[in-house]
C-alpha cells in the first residue's frame, strides 16, 4: 500500500503534467492564431493584387500623361509578388498603398474618371479592403502580443525554450513611420 509521501509525490508529478501540459497547449494555440492572423493579411493583400490590373484600366484611357504613376504602381505590385521573404514584401505592399494614393490623387484632376461608375466601384472595393489589411494587421498585433507574453511567462517559458518556440515579430512601419506621422499634417 501507498504511505501518504508517495501519494503525495504522484500527485505532484500529476499536477506538474497537467500544467505542462496546459501550458504547450496554450501555447500552440496562440502561435496558431498568429499563423492564421498572417495568413488573413496574405488573403487581403492578394486581393488588392487582384483588384490593382482592373483599377489601372479604368484610370489608364484618361490619364495615360500621368504615366508614371501607373508604372509605378505596376512596379510596386511586381515587387510584392516577387518578394524572396517578408521583408522585401513589406516595403513593397507599402510601396503599393503609396502608389494607389497617387493614382487617387491623380484621378481627383479627371472628372471623367470620377464619374465613373466602374472607377467608383473600384475605389470602394479598393478603400475597402485597404481598412480590411489595416484590421488584419492589428489582430496580427494583438495576437502575437499575446503569444509573446505568454512565451515570457513562467511555465510557458521553459516549454517555449525546450520546444524551441521563440518570440515573434509584430507588423511595424519600421524606417517608413515618420513618413505615416508626417502624413497626418496638412501641409498649406
Amino acid at each position: 500500500m501507498l504511505d501518504n509521501l508517495q501519494i503525495a509525490a504522484c500527485g505532484g508529478i500529476a499536477l506538474l503534467a497537467v500544467v505542462v501540459i496546459f501550458s504547450y497547449n496554450r501555447v500552440a494555440m496562440l502561435a496558431l492564431r498568429c499563423e492564421r492572423a498572417a495568413a488573413d493579411i496574405d488573403v487581403q493583400l492578394r486581393y488588392r493584387h487582384d483588384l490593382l490590373p482592373n483599377l489601372i484600366e479604368a484610370v489608364k484611357g484618361f490619364a495615360s500623361h500621368e504615366r508614371s504613376v501607373v508604372e509605378q504602381l505596376m512596379s510596386a505590385r511586381s515587387a510584392a509578388a516577387h518578394a524572396s521573404n517578408p521583408a522585401e514584401r513589406d516595403v513593397a505592399e507599402a510601396e503599393m498603398s503609396t502608389g494607389i494614393g497617387l493614382v487617387f490623387a491623380t484621378v481627383e484632376r479627371y472628372p471623367e474618371v470620377r464619374g465613373s461608375q466602374h472607377f467608383t466601384e473600384l475605389r470602394r472595393e479598393m478603400t475597402d479592403v485597404e481598412n480590411k489589411i489595416v484590421a488584419a494587421r492589428r489582430f496580427l498585433n494583438m495576437a502575437v502580443t499575446e503569444y509573446n507574453a505568454t512565451v515570457s511567462q513562467f511555465p510557458a517559458n521553459i516549454i517555449a525554450k525546450v520546444t524551441g518556440l521563440r518570440q515573434k515579430s509584430m507588423f511595424d512601419l519600421g524606417s517608413r513611420r515618420p513618413e505615416f506621422e508626417d502624413a497626418a499634417v496638412a501641409k498649406f
